[in-house]
């Protein structure tokens, strides 16, 4: 069992580099781009992936070009998917899910309390 998380691990890392490098590369629609894939989890059996991207230029949360960069990458999915197939050798392709990662947003809203808080524990 140890070996199969293994691999799935393996195979979620080849997914995100790949991906990362067809659509920097290979897809040209514009609502994907700007684009970072932030990481990559895969199913024990390699059958399904969660993609989680992020726009790399994107400051504030823009509700509207993050539900066209979803659209834009369910419309590259099948090119996507294929590509990844034949790339890593995989015998099963692999379904691809994309979720937008909030993590960093998330993360500089903390930054943000955080500063917040230091700074009224200096007024005081």
């Amino acid at each position: 069992m140890a070996a199969e998380v293994k691999r799935a691990t393996r195979v979620a890392e080849g997914i995100r580099e790949e991906l990362a490098n067809l659509l920097a590369r290979k897809v040209r629609d514009p609502r994907v781009a700007g684009v970072v894939v932030s990481r990559v989890t895969v199913t024990d059996d390699l059958r399904n992936a969660k993609v989680y991207v992020r726009l790399l230029d994107l400051v504030e949360r823009d509700e509207a070009r993050q539900k066209e960069l979803m659209i834009g990458l369910k419309s590259a999915a099948g090119m996507l998917r294929s590509s990844i197939t034949k790339e890593l050798s995989l015998r099963v392709a692999p379904e691809l899910r994309f979720y937008y990662d909030e993590a960093v947003e998330k993360q500089q809203k903390v930054d943000e309390l955080l500063a917040e808080i230091e700074r009224d524990a200096r007024s005081k």
